[in-house]
Protein backbone atom coordinates (compact mmCIF):
# COMPACT_ATOMS: atom_id res chain seq x y z
CA UNK A 1 0.00 0.00 0.00
CA UNK A 2 1.13 3.41 -1.09
CA UNK A 3 -0.25 6.35 0.90
CA UNK A 4 -1.10 9.28 -0.86
CA UNK A 5 1.07 12.83 -0.47
CA UNK A 6 1.83 16.14 -0.76
CA UNK A 7 -2.10 17.42 0.26
CA UNK A 8 -0.71 19.56 3.14
CA UNK A 9 0.49 22.66 1.69
CA UNK A 10 4.61 23.18 1.86
CA UNK A 11 4.66 26.65 2.60
CA UNK A 12 6.22 27.86 5.48
CA UNK A 13 7.70 25.20 8.43
CA UNK A 14 9.78 25.62 11.19
CA UNK A 15 13.06 23.23 12.48
CA UNK A 16 14.01 23.39 15.77
CA UNK A 17 17.74 22.77 16.49
CA UNK A 18 18.12 23.63 12.75
CA UNK A 19 22.19 23.11 12.79
CA UNK A 20 22.00 19.57 13.86
CA UNK A 21 23.61 17.00 12.38
CA UNK A 22 19.97 15.46 11.26
CA UNK A 23 18.52 18.70 11.20
CA UNK A 24 20.64 20.16 8.70
CA UNK A 25 20.16 17.62 6.10
CA UNK A 26 15.96 18.34 6.67
CA UNK A 27 16.54 22.10 6.42
CA UNK A 28 18.54 21.20 3.25
CA UNK A 29 16.11 18.74 1.65
CA UNK A 30 13.04 21.24 2.17
CA UNK A 31 14.94 24.62 1.00
CA UNK A 32 14.74 21.65 -2.18
CA UNK A 33 11.71 21.05 -2.34
CA UNK A 34 10.34 24.61 -2.12
CA UNK A 35 9.61 25.52 1.80
CA UNK A 36 10.34 28.37 3.25
CA UNK A 37 11.99 27.34 6.35
CA UNK A 38 12.34 29.18 10.10
CA UNK A 39 15.18 27.23 11.93
CA UNK A 40 15.78 27.70 15.94
CA UNK A 41 19.08 27.46 17.47
CA UNK A 42 20.68 28.86 20.72
CA UNK A 43 22.56 31.71 18.62
CA UNK A 44 21.83 32.53 15.27
CA UNK A 45 25.44 33.95 15.11
CA UNK A 46 27.42 31.18 16.26
CA UNK A 47 29.76 30.16 13.37
CA UNK A 48 28.77 26.53 14.42
CA UNK A 49 25.33 27.66 12.00
CA UNK A 50 27.18 29.26 9.32
CA UNK A 51 26.65 26.03 6.97
CA UNK A 52 22.99 26.37 6.87
CA UNK A 53 23.28 29.60 5.02
CA UNK A 54 25.52 28.01 1.99
CA UNK A 55 22.35 25.80 1.21
CA UNK A 56 20.50 26.22 -2.05
CA UNK A 57 17.58 28.60 -1.31
CA UNK A 58 19.01 29.76 2.02
CA UNK A 59 19.13 33.47 0.99
CA UNK A 60 15.60 33.79 0.18
CA UNK A 61 13.80 30.84 2.05
CA UNK A 62 15.75 30.71 5.25
CA UNK A 63 15.37 32.22 8.78
CA UNK A 64 17.45 31.28 11.66
CA UNK A 65 16.07 32.50 15.28
CA UNK A 66 16.77 32.41 18.90
CA UNK A 67 15.08 29.99 20.39
CA UNK A 68 15.40 27.73 23.94
CA UNK A 69 13.02 24.68 24.45
CA UNK A 70 12.35 25.99 28.34
CA UNK A 71 11.43 29.30 26.78
CA UNK A 72 7.67 28.69 25.25
CA UNK A 73 7.34 32.43 24.41
CA UNK A 74 10.01 32.39 22.45
CA UNK A 75 8.78 28.63 20.74
CA UNK A 76 5.44 30.48 19.71
CA UNK A 77 7.14 33.26 18.25
CA UNK A 78 9.03 31.16 16.17
CA UNK A 79 6.26 29.09 15.21
CA UNK A 80 3.82 31.76 14.47
CA UNK A 81 2.51 31.52 10.64
CA UNK A 82 4.09 28.08 10.35
CA UNK A 83 1.48 25.01 8.80
CA UNK A 84 4.29 22.42 10.49
CA UNK A 85 6.94 21.95 13.14
CA UNK A 86 9.92 19.52 12.91
CA UNK A 87 10.99 18.95 16.66
CA UNK A 88 14.76 17.79 16.45
CA UNK A 89 16.28 19.69 19.06
CA UNK A 90 17.53 17.59 21.78
CA UNK A 91 20.55 16.47 24.60
CA UNK A 92 22.37 13.94 23.52
CA UNK A 93 23.87 12.65 27.02
CA UNK A 94 23.67 10.28 30.02
CA UNK A 95 23.57 12.66 32.50
CA UNK A 96 20.48 13.01 33.83
CA UNK A 97 20.22 17.04 34.97
CA UNK A 98 21.24 17.47 31.19
CA UNK A 99 18.90 15.35 29.80
CA UNK A 100 15.78 14.92 31.57
CA UNK A 101 14.40 18.31 31.50
CA UNK A 102 15.61 19.77 27.88
CA UNK A 103 14.10 16.77 26.40
CA UNK A 104 11.05 16.22 28.56
CA UNK A 105 10.00 19.72 29.35
CA UNK A 106 10.64 21.06 26.33
CA UNK A 107 8.97 19.16 24.12
CA UNK A 108 5.73 19.14 26.09
CA UNK A 109 6.67 23.53 25.66
CA UNK A 110 7.03 22.58 22.01
CA UNK A 111 3.53 20.89 21.40
CA UNK A 112 1.90 23.35 23.69
CA UNK A 113 3.74 26.35 21.48
CA UNK A 114 2.68 24.64 18.45
CA UNK A 115 -1.04 24.32 19.35
CA UNK A 116 -1.05 27.66 20.73
CA UNK A 117 -0.42 29.77 17.18
CA UNK A 118 -2.42 27.30 15.01
CA UNK A 119 0.30 24.74 13.70
CA UNK A 120 -1.25 21.77 11.41
CA UNK A 121 1.16 19.37 12.28
CA UNK A 122 4.10 18.40 14.59
CA UNK A 123 7.00 15.59 13.74
CA UNK A 124 8.69 15.17 16.98
CA UNK A 125 11.89 13.15 15.80
CA UNK A 126 12.43 10.70 18.91
CA UNK A 127 14.35 7.71 19.06
CA UNK A 128 15.09 4.11 19.00
CA UNK A 129 15.68 4.55 22.68
CA UNK A 130 12.24 4.94 23.26
CA UNK A 131 11.48 1.41 21.73
CA UNK A 132 14.06 -1.22 22.30
CA UNK A 133 15.00 -0.76 25.83
CA UNK A 134 13.40 -3.35 27.87
CA UNK A 135 13.68 -6.51 29.45
CA UNK A 136 11.28 -8.45 28.15
CA UNK A 137 12.72 -8.34 24.77
CA UNK A 138 15.23 -10.59 24.08
CA UNK A 139 18.36 -9.89 21.54
CA UNK A 140 17.22 -11.37 17.26
CA UNK A 141 13.23 -10.22 18.48
CA UNK A 142 11.96 -8.27 15.83
CA UNK A 143 10.71 -4.43 17.77
CA UNK A 144 7.81 -2.56 16.04
CA UNK A 145 6.59 0.91 16.47
CA UNK A 146 4.27 -1.31 19.29
CA UNK A 147 7.17 -1.15 21.89
CA UNK A 148 7.92 0.84 24.55
CA UNK A 149 11.15 0.93 26.47
CA UNK A 150 10.53 0.31 30.09
CA UNK A 151 11.15 3.31 32.43
CA UNK A 152 12.18 1.30 35.22
CA UNK A 153 15.06 -0.42 33.56
CA UNK A 154 16.53 2.68 31.93
CA UNK A 155 17.00 4.27 35.65
CA UNK A 156 18.19 0.50 36.86
CA UNK A 157 20.88 0.18 33.96
CA UNK A 158 21.44 4.15 34.68
CA UNK A 159 20.35 4.65 30.87
CA UNK A 160 19.35 8.51 31.07
CA UNK A 161 19.39 8.69 27.60
CA UNK A 162 16.83 6.10 26.46
CA UNK A 163 14.79 6.94 29.73
CA UNK A 164 14.39 11.22 28.62
CA UNK A 165 13.80 10.27 25.23
CA UNK A 166 10.94 7.64 26.63
CA UNK A 167 9.38 10.23 28.92
CA UNK A 168 9.91 12.85 26.34
CA UNK A 169 7.92 10.83 23.89
CA UNK A 170 5.01 9.61 26.19
CA UNK A 171 4.82 13.53 27.58
CA UNK A 172 4.46 14.37 23.60
CA UNK A 173 2.07 12.22 23.25
CA UNK A 174 0.31 13.18 25.98
CA UNK A 175 -0.21 16.79 25.45
CA UNK A 176 -0.65 16.32 21.61
CA UNK A 177 -3.95 14.29 23.01
CA UNK A 178 -4.63 17.13 25.45
CA UNK A 179 -4.72 19.94 22.53
CA UNK A 180 -5.71 17.90 19.48
CA UNK A 181 -2.85 18.24 17.48
CA UNK A 182 -1.89 16.22 14.77
CA UNK A 183 1.58 14.63 16.03
CA UNK A 184 3.48 11.72 14.55
CA UNK A 185 6.49 10.60 15.77
CA UNK A 186 9.98 9.17 13.67
CA UNK A 187 12.32 7.13 16.07
CA UNK A 188 15.56 6.65 14.09
CA UNK A 189 18.36 4.03 15.08
CA UNK A 190 21.80 5.35 15.11
CA UNK A 191 22.06 7.99 12.12
CA UNK A 192 25.34 7.82 9.75
CA UNK A 193 26.70 9.62 6.58
CA UNK A 194 27.75 13.09 5.40
CA UNK A 195 28.17 15.68 7.96
CA UNK A 196 26.84 19.17 7.12
CA UNK A 197 27.90 21.28 10.30
CA UNK A 198 31.68 21.58 11.07
CA UNK A 199 31.51 19.79 14.15
CA UNK A 200 31.52 15.66 14.92
CA UNK A 201 28.26 14.20 16.10
CA UNK A 202 28.00 11.75 18.76
CA UNK A 203 26.73 8.92 16.03
CA UNK A 204 29.79 9.80 13.75
CA UNK A 205 32.20 9.34 16.95
CA UNK A 206 30.69 5.40 16.70
CA UNK A 207 32.98 4.62 13.74
CA UNK A 208 35.11 7.63 13.59
CA UNK A 209 36.85 5.87 17.20
CA UNK A 210 37.43 2.83 15.30
CA UNK A 211 39.16 4.71 12.49
CA UNK A 212 41.98 7.05 14.28
CA UNK A 213 42.97 4.11 16.06
CA UNK A 214 41.34 5.18 19.49
CA UNK A 215 39.89 1.90 19.87
CA UNK A 216 42.01 -1.07 19.72
CA UNK A 217 39.32 -3.60 19.99
CA UNK A 218 35.40 -3.89 19.27
CA UNK A 219 32.63 -4.66 22.06
CA UNK A 220 30.45 -7.64 21.24
CA UNK A 221 27.31 -5.40 20.70
CA UNK A 222 25.13 -4.97 17.55
CA UNK A 223 23.66 -1.86 16.50
CA UNK A 224 20.60 -0.77 13.95
CA UNK A 225 22.27 1.64 11.44
CA UNK A 226 20.41 4.59 9.18
CA UNK A 227 21.62 6.78 6.47
CA UNK A 228 21.14 10.66 7.51
CA UNK A 229 19.85 11.63 4.03
CA UNK A 230 17.43 8.49 4.32
CA UNK A 231 16.20 10.31 7.98
CA UNK A 232 15.76 13.45 6.29
CA UNK A 233 13.14 11.99 3.25
CA UNK A 234 11.47 9.72 6.01
CA UNK A 235 10.36 12.95 7.89
CA UNK A 236 9.28 15.27 4.72
CA UNK A 237 7.47 12.24 3.38
CA UNK A 238 5.30 11.33 6.52
CA UNK A 239 4.65 15.27 6.87
CA UNK A 240 3.59 15.41 3.28
CA UNK A 241 1.11 12.33 4.00
CA UNK A 242 -1.90 13.49 5.66
CA UNK A 243 -2.81 9.86 6.43
CA UNK A 244 0.39 9.42 8.42
CA UNK A 245 0.03 8.56 11.97
CA UNK A 246 1.47 7.24 15.33
CA UNK A 247 5.14 6.16 15.21
CA UNK A 248 7.53 5.15 12.12
CA UNK A 249 11.12 2.75 13.39
CA UNK A 250 13.98 4.94 11.09
CA UNK A 251 16.06 1.53 10.57
CA UNK A 252 18.02 0.09 7.95
CA UNK A 253 20.57 -2.72 8.86
CA UNK A 254 21.51 -4.07 11.98
CA UNK A 255 25.55 -5.11 12.02
CA UNK A 256 27.94 -6.41 14.85
CA UNK A 257 30.52 -4.08 15.85
CA UNK A 258 32.74 -7.06 13.73
CA UNK A 259 30.43 -7.20 10.94
CA UNK A 260 30.88 -3.39 11.03
CA UNK A 261 34.46 -2.85 11.35
CA UNK A 262 35.04 -5.90 8.81
CA UNK A 263 32.88 -3.45 6.47
CA UNK A 264 35.42 -0.34 7.51
CA UNK A 265 38.23 -2.61 6.99
CA UNK A 266 37.41 -3.31 2.75
CA UNK A 267 36.26 -0.26 2.18
CA UNK A 268 39.46 1.31 3.89
CA UNK A 269 42.16 -0.92 4.41
CA UNK A 270 45.04 1.79 5.05
CA UNK A 271 43.32 2.51 8.23
CA UNK A 272 44.02 0.89 12.13
CA UNK A 273 40.61 -0.66 12.14
CA UNK A 274 40.44 -3.60 15.00
CA UNK A 275 40.20 -7.17 14.03
CA UNK A 276 39.63 -8.52 17.45
CA UNK A 277 36.52 -8.66 20.49
CA UNK A 278 36.65 -7.62 23.74
CA UNK A 279 34.91 -10.30 24.59
CA UNK A 280 35.69 -13.23 22.84
CA UNK A 281 34.99 -15.69 25.16
CA UNK A 282 31.31 -14.36 25.32
CA UNK A 283 28.44 -15.51 22.84
CA UNK A 284 27.94 -13.39 20.17
CA UNK A 285 25.79 -10.29 20.66
CA UNK A 286 22.50 -10.39 18.04
CA UNK A 287 20.89 -7.30 19.01
CA UNK A 288 17.09 -6.75 17.77
CA UNK A 289 15.89 -6.37 14.57
CA UNK A 290 13.74 -3.49 14.02
CA UNK A 291 10.39 -3.71 11.56
CA UNK A 292 10.94 -0.40 8.85
CA UNK A 293 8.09 -1.78 6.82
CA UNK A 294 5.75 0.86 7.54
CA UNK A 295 7.97 3.24 5.93
CA UNK A 296 8.62 0.76 2.95
CA UNK A 297 4.98 0.97 2.34
CA UNK A 298 4.97 4.62 1.98
CA UNK A 299 7.57 4.70 -0.88
CA UNK A 300 10.88 4.92 1.00
CA UNK A 301 13.74 2.71 0.09
CA UNK A 302 17.04 2.55 2.63
CA UNK A 303 20.72 3.39 1.76
CA UNK A 304 22.66 -0.02 1.18
CA UNK A 305 25.25 0.07 4.64
CA UNK A 306 28.62 -0.18 2.83
CA UNK A 307 27.68 3.19 1.04
CA UNK A 308 26.54 4.75 3.98
CA UNK A 309 30.07 3.96 5.76
CA UNK A 310 32.32 5.11 2.47
CA UNK A 311 30.36 8.24 2.63
CA UNK A 312 30.77 8.77 6.02
CA UNK A 313 34.41 8.03 6.32
CA UNK A 314 35.22 10.20 2.25
CA UNK A 315 33.02 13.14 4.66
CA UNK A 316 35.17 13.07 7.09
CA UNK A 317 38.67 12.85 5.30
CA UNK A 318 37.11 15.85 3.20
CA UNK A 319 36.79 18.36 5.85
CA UNK A 320 39.61 16.93 7.57
CA UNK A 321 38.24 15.30 10.72
CA UNK A 322 40.08 12.15 9.51
CA UNK A 323 43.53 13.58 9.17
CA UNK A 324 45.56 11.50 6.74
CA UNK A 325 48.69 12.31 8.24
CA UNK A 326 47.33 10.88 11.27
CA UNK A 327 46.39 7.81 10.31
CA UNK A 328 47.82 6.87 7.03
CA UNK A 329 50.76 5.75 8.83
CA UNK A 330 52.12 2.47 8.57
CA UNK A 331 50.26 -0.01 9.72
CA UNK A 332 53.32 -3.01 11.58
CA UNK A 333 51.93 -6.35 11.95
CA UNK A 334 54.55 -7.75 14.42
CA UNK A 335 54.70 -11.44 15.67
CA UNK A 336 55.25 -12.05 19.25
CA UNK A 337 58.79 -12.77 18.94
CA UNK A 338 59.70 -9.57 16.88
CA UNK A 339 57.76 -7.93 19.51
CA UNK A 340 61.11 -7.46 21.57
CA UNK A 341 62.75 -5.20 18.67
CA UNK A 342 60.20 -2.62 18.46
CA UNK A 343 62.09 -0.21 20.41
CA UNK A 344 64.54 -0.09 18.56
CA UNK A 345 62.45 -0.05 14.97
CA UNK A 346 60.13 2.94 16.22
CA UNK A 347 63.86 4.50 17.30
CA UNK A 348 65.17 4.12 13.65
CA UNK A 349 61.94 5.81 12.85
CA UNK A 350 62.39 8.79 15.19
CA UNK A 351 59.86 8.52 16.65
CA UNK A 352 61.23 8.08 20.31
CA UNK A 353 64.64 8.88 21.82
CA UNK A 354 66.97 5.38 22.48
CA UNK A 355 67.48 7.06 25.76
CA UNK A 356 64.78 8.54 26.66
CA UNK A 357 61.25 7.39 27.87
CA UNK A 358 59.79 10.71 26.64
CA UNK A 359 56.22 9.94 24.47
CA UNK A 360 56.51 9.71 20.65
CA UNK A 361 55.12 12.34 18.53
CA UNK A 362 54.33 10.77 15.69
CA UNK A 363 54.20 6.92 15.08
CA UNK A 364 53.12 4.70 13.19
CA UNK A 365 50.30 2.38 14.59
CA UNK A 366 51.98 -1.09 15.58
CA UNK A 367 49.68 -4.44 15.79
CA UNK A 368 50.35 -7.22 17.85
CA UNK A 369 49.25 -10.67 16.01
CA UNK A 370 49.03 -14.19 18.07
CA UNK A 371 51.28 -16.80 16.45
CA UNK A 372 48.99 -18.35 14.49
CA UNK A 373 47.23 -15.22 13.05
CA UNK A 374 47.23 -14.81 9.78
CA UNK A 375 48.46 -11.40 7.91
CA UNK A 376 45.42 -9.38 7.48
CA UNK A 377 46.81 -6.66 4.88
CA UNK A 378 48.35 -6.95 1.64
CA UNK A 379 51.38 -5.41 2.72
CA UNK A 380 53.46 -2.73 0.25
CA UNK A 381 57.27 -3.46 1.80
CA UNK A 382 58.08 -6.51 4.05
CA UNK A 383 61.04 -5.97 6.26
CA UNK A 384 63.20 -8.70 7.85
CA UNK A 385 63.98 -7.08 11.52
CA UNK A 386 66.57 -9.84 11.81
CA UNK A 387 68.80 -7.82 9.36
CA UNK A 388 69.87 -4.74 11.06
CA UNK A 389 70.55 -2.26 8.17
CA UNK A 390 66.85 -2.81 7.11
CA UNK A 391 65.82 -1.04 9.89
CA UNK A 392 67.96 1.93 8.57
CA UNK A 393 65.99 1.28 5.40
CA UNK A 394 62.56 0.95 6.97
CA UNK A 395 62.96 4.03 8.08
CA UNK A 396 63.88 6.09 5.27
CA UNK A 397 60.77 3.86 3.41
CA UNK A 398 58.25 5.36 6.33
CA UNK A 399 59.57 9.22 5.81
CA UNK A 400 58.79 9.14 2.04
CA UNK A 401 55.73 7.14 1.18
CA UNK A 402 54.37 6.02 3.98
CA UNK A 403 52.76 2.21 3.19
CA UNK A 404 51.27 -0.20 4.80
CA UNK A 405 54.34 -2.52 6.48
CA UNK A 406 54.36 -6.24 7.91
CA UNK A 407 56.95 -7.01 9.76
CA UNK A 408 58.69 -10.63 9.57
CA UNK A 409 61.26 -12.13 12.20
Amino acid sequence: MTLKTKAIPSHTVCVTGAGGFMASWLVKLLLEKGYTVRGTVRNPGDLKNAHLWSLEGAKDRLKLLRADLLDTESLRAAFAGCEGVFHTASPVTDDPEQMIEPAVKGTRNVINAAADVGVRRVLFTSSIGSVYMNPHYNPGSLIDDTCWSDLEYCKNTNNWYCYGKTVAEQGAWEAARERGLDLVVINPVLVLGPLLQPTVNASTMHILKYLNGSSKTYVNASQAYVHVMDVAKVHVKVYETPEAKGRYICANNTLHRGELCRMLAELFPEYPIPIRCKDEKGPRNTGFRFNNQRLKDMGIEFTPINECLYETVKNLQEKQILHYDEVVDPIIEMKPSTRALERELLTALGCVDAYADNRPKICPVVRMLDADEPIRRSPMLTVNITIPYLIKLFAFVYCHIMPSIVVYE
